[in-house]
């Protein structure tokens, strides 16, 4: 009974560094309560099978043939229930592993001395630099938006999330008080919930609507409004202040968006009705936590009349209140004598009225409930203003001051939503407009971009009206427009700043968001007449997403048309002279490989920073990273200090998706950590960074080593996948087929009428594919040639120096250098022979030949003499991870080749979902 998964009749959980005792203690006895688990609700039967195939794996992981040889005629014979519990205890393992790994990093946080911590060390690196003053002026630019996003990449159900994170307390609770009672205790929670686990279906019985998705984001949501957040931003203010700076009470350092209910490229669940209902969810989350910090505040402020005063605003304000809010008898007599009390009672009611109202879909009633974030704030900072002129500083700084940071971060929504829709949506709209109007049919389809641009450009300047009521469109037109109608009555409803960015996919010109510009006034988002002193109004803001290699290096050129169209830069100064740029990584790296993608948006930046200085606006980009370094993922903190100098002037946008979220948001200090390391990346890059940190030679010399680099990685990378075999290989050697089965997303994984083929396979299921079978392209295909190039030409000293020396440089290799880690091209070649006909394996041999150029050219920079060599616990965490994964990709192998031979069994459908499932928790990505 004591031989387990987690393999503590070895030595997986007994060896590494001392540091990690305590982890390896906690990975041992939740192993040791899977193994529990197992006998009581399984047999010992399952149990020894699995401590055997463990124990085989090792032996094949160090090179014994054999072993390798038994292990997988052992699984491909195992009979179906038994390879179901087998995968299951493997991937129970992982989550199990996982969740700890979590707990472990979150005690290390809260170890660490105070002033070791990222905000800390980013300030003090400011006010040393530029002084205070700068320190103030850096963080008054701060916006900080983490955007999050229903790709569906996250493969545990919510199910299963919740019970991790009740794992997480338990351990947290017995490692914050050791002792027989509590470790007692603890095992008894941990036993329950690990059978509960168990008894859990893994896998979901039907597909997640866009609401489903909408309550997996505010499950994260909720936690950082109750906890993460409101002590973040007191630490941030109070850190500030200790240093001679100053952050405003009602700034926004860190501003959360939110993509679900927005995002309709490809998805044609998203309706204009889901965005209304999406909104409504989001503010009876945000309106209930903010009632709750109201009520703490109601606590605080029981100062009397008869001590203390009030200014005369807060007494008018109090006054109108009580006349026109229904407040309890017993409020009013009680608190009497304290207006402060009152008044928060007022702004309580308001709150409830304002819940109340949404959801019955009323409109605003002035002075009975609240039409955003601009009015609470208001009579918020009354309160405020009142105590400082009243004595009461050091209360007005207490649970006041966080409510009104919470506030000014959450709003009432807690994420303002993006709109996202393809640029063809957009044509095919106005096509039917204006072939009406000059009654031409085919007329708007047939002039060329700059005809378009020309066109579009003078109806936005004009005022001449393309739509009756209602429009005459096709179902796909009206779709489109209800669009935008549905956002003004979002804005009528909650208020400016709930809907505030409307994206543009696939932008290939300034066209593309002229035609999205022109359907906005049409719907009365935009009206730029500016006689009789009426200044432009433009309630949302337009932003292009550069997706492909191609739009990247259009980038200069497509910001220098839009911001030189007159019309369109009255729209950007009516937005404050802001215009947010998207920088799509995953579309890209799948058009061209990681080297390409990332040296071209890396390039795009630039551009895109000196044509909005030529044209003096301020850029704000919006970069759209996935989980997998394949899709743009990787250190989040480390991506920002590599961006060029000049990019960031305080304000970021971040996709935040799939198993990411959970990973970074599960648990409360891990949420803290990685916003805290966000911010702080933020600050320092945007107050130090503003100069290149090397000369203009050397950046010229790098940029054009780098150049050939991407140039030779391109050929590499097209030449594989433009093979017209590919597809047919993708296909037969991964699972690729099971991810629509899987039911872990409401978009569908291929675009509408995209055929047959790569073209139109979204990114996701790319990396999805290739990660499954632990190939992993996406992540490194194309940078071993690439560096060879360079390598050859006699630039190898140069490569090291712009490794040791330019941050974008060193982040690429090291991201490549855990995807080369993390790929197993043995395992890989079980599911080439068994799955992929013969006449197709000259494929495989390009991919093992491109990686082991890959991992020799980054040892011959890097100097370690193997992968992860200077990190040691990220490689060691890897290779005992592979000890319980490989038996899952066995087990998953042979269910493929069952499958496609024609075996129809349902449970074999349902067993092999349940090894993607396990691969994707050991991996900790699907795509």
């Amino acid at each position: 009974m004591d031989r387990v998964p987690n393999g503590p009749s070895g030595d997986d959980s007994r060896s590494g560094p001392p540091g990690d005792a305590a982890l390896r203690r906690d990975i041992r006895r939740l192993g040791d309560l899977l193994g529990q688990t197992l006998v009581r609700q399984e047999s010992q039967d399952l149990l020894d099978a699995v401590e055997a195939v463990r124990v085989l794996t090792k032996r094949a992981q160090t090179g014994e043939d054999s072993a390798a040889r038994e292990l997988a005629t052992r699984l491909a014979a195992v009979d179906l229930p038994t390879a179901m519990n087998m995968v299951r205890a493997f991937a129970t393992y992982f989550h199990l592993a996982n969740i700890a790994e979590q707990v472990d990093r979150a005690a290390h946080l809260a170890e660490r001395p105070e002033d070791a911590d990222w905000l800390v060390a980013a300030m003090d690196a400011v006010v040393a630099e530029r002084g205070a003053p700068a320190l103030t002026t850096s963080l008054s630019r701060l916006s900080v938006r983490p955007v999050y996003t229903a790709h569906p990449t996250e493969a545990s159900r919510r199910t299963a999330l919740l019970k991790l994170r009740e794992i997480a307390e338990a351990l947290i609770a017995y490692r914050a008080k050791p002792s027989a009672r509590t470790e007692r205790q603890r095992d008894r929670r941990l036993a329950e919930i690990i059978e509960s686990m168990w008894q859990s279906d893994d896998l979901r019985v039907d597909q997640p609507t866009v609401a489903d998705e909408a309550r997996n984001m505010l499950f994260f949501v909720d936690g950082l409004l109750e906890e993460t957040v409101p002590k973040l931003l007191a630490d941030l203010a109070e850190e500030a202040e200790r240093r001679g700076a100053y952050l405003p009470a009602t700034a926004r350092p860190l501003v959360f968006g939110n993509w679900i209910g927005g995002d309709r490229d490809g998805n044609p669940n998203v309706s204009p009705e889901t965005t209304i209902e999406i909104l409504v969810m989001q503010h009876a989350v945000g309106i209930r936590g903010l009632i709750a910090m109201v009520s703490e505040c109601v606590d605080e402020v029981s100062m009397s009349t008869k001590l203390v005063g009030v200014t005369p605003a807060l007494a008018a304000s109090l006054e109108r209140d009580l006349a026109t809010l229904e407040i309890e008898d017993r409020i009013r007599r009680l608190n009497v004598e304290e207006p402060y009390r009152l008044k928060l009672s007022c702004v309580r009611q308001r709150l409830n009225n304002t819940r109340e109202r949404i959801a019955a879909r009323r409109p605003h009633r002035p002075g009975h409930d609240y039409l955003g974030r601009e009015e609470l704030l208001e009579d918020l900072m009354l309160i405020k203003e009142s105590l400082l002129a009243n004595k009461g500083e050091l209360i007005a700084r207490g649970a006041l001051a966080r409510l009104i940071r919470t506030a000014s971060a959450f709003g009432l929504q807690v994420a303002t939503m993006d709109v996202r829709e393809h640029s063809d949506a957009h044509h095919h709209v106005l096509a039917q407009l204006a072939d009406r109007a000059s009654g031409v049919p085919g007329e708007y389809a047939a002039r060329s971009r700059p005809e378009r641009l020309a066109w579009l450009s003078g109806e936005l300047a004009g005022r001449r009206p393309l739509t009756p009521t209602p429009p005459p469109l096709d179902a796909d037109g009206t779709r489109t427009f209800d669009t935008f109608r549905a956002i003004r009555t979002a804005k009528e409803w909650f208020g400016q700043e709930v809907i505030e960015s409307y994206i543009v996919s696939m932008t290939q010109g300034a066209d593309d968001l002229l035609a999205a510009a022109v359907i906005a006034r049409e719907a009365g988002l935009v009206d730029l007449a500016t006689d009789a002193g009426r200044l432009a109004r433009a309630d949302i803001g337009f932003v292009p997403l550069l997706e492909t290699v191609e739009e990247l290096r259009s980038a200069g050129t497509i910001l220098d048309e839009l911001l030189s169209a007159p019309a369109y830069r009255q729209i950007v100064e009516a937005r404050g002279g802001v215009q947010e740029v998207m920088l799509g990584y995953s579309d890209s790296n799948k058009d061209a490989g990681i080297t390409t993608s990332q040296w071209e948006i890396h390039r795009a930046q630039r551009v895109l920073r000196d044509t909005a200085a030529r044209h003096n606006i301020q850029l704000r980009l919006f970069h759209g990273r996935g989980g997998s370094v394949g899709r743009g993922g990787g250190p989040t903190h480390e991506a920002i200090l590599a961006q060029p100098f000049g990019t960031l002037s305080g304000a970021i946008k971040v996709t935040e998706q799939g198993e990411v979220i959970s990973d970074k948001y599960l648990l409360p200090a891990l949420a803290r950590e990685n916003l805290e390391l966000t911010i702080a990346a933020v600050l320092e890059a945007s107050a130090l960074h503003t100069k290149a940190r090397t000369g203009e030679a050397e950046l010229l010399e790098y940029d054009a080593t780098m150049t050939r680099i991407s140039d030779a990685a391109f050929a590499a990378y097209r030449g594989l996948v433009d093979d017209p075999r590919l597809p047919t290989y993708f296909a037969q050697s991964t699972p690729v087929e099971q991810l629509g089965a899987l039911k872990i997303g409401s978009r569908p994984s291929k675009r509408p009428d995209s055929g047959l083929g790569l073209a139109g396979l979204r990114a996701i299921p790319w990396v999805f594919g290739w990660t499954q079978s632990r190939q992993i392209i996406p992540g490194w295909y194309g940078v071993g040639t690439g560096l060879r190039s360079a390598l050859d030409a006699g630039q190898g000293d140069l490569l090291r120096a712009m490794y040791e020396r330019w941050h974008f440089f060193r982040t690429f290799i090291s991201n490549v250098e855990m995807m080369c880690k993390k790929t197993r091209l043995d395992i890989a070649e079980n599911y080439v022979e068994a799955l992929v006909d013969p006449a197709l394996h000259p494929i495989f041999d390009l991919i093992k030949a491109e990686y082991a150029r890959t991992v020799a050219a980054v040892l011959e920079i890097t100097g370690e003499s193997e992968l992860l060599e200077a990190q040691p616990t990220l490689k060691r965490t890897l290779e005992v991870r592979d000890r319980y994964l490989d038996p899952i990709s066995y087990l998953q192998l042979s269910m493929l080749a069952r499958i496609r031979a024609g075996d129809t069994d349902p449970d074999l459908q349902r067993a092999l979902l349940l090894a993607v499932n396990g691969v994707a928790a050991g991996l900790r990505n699907t795509g």
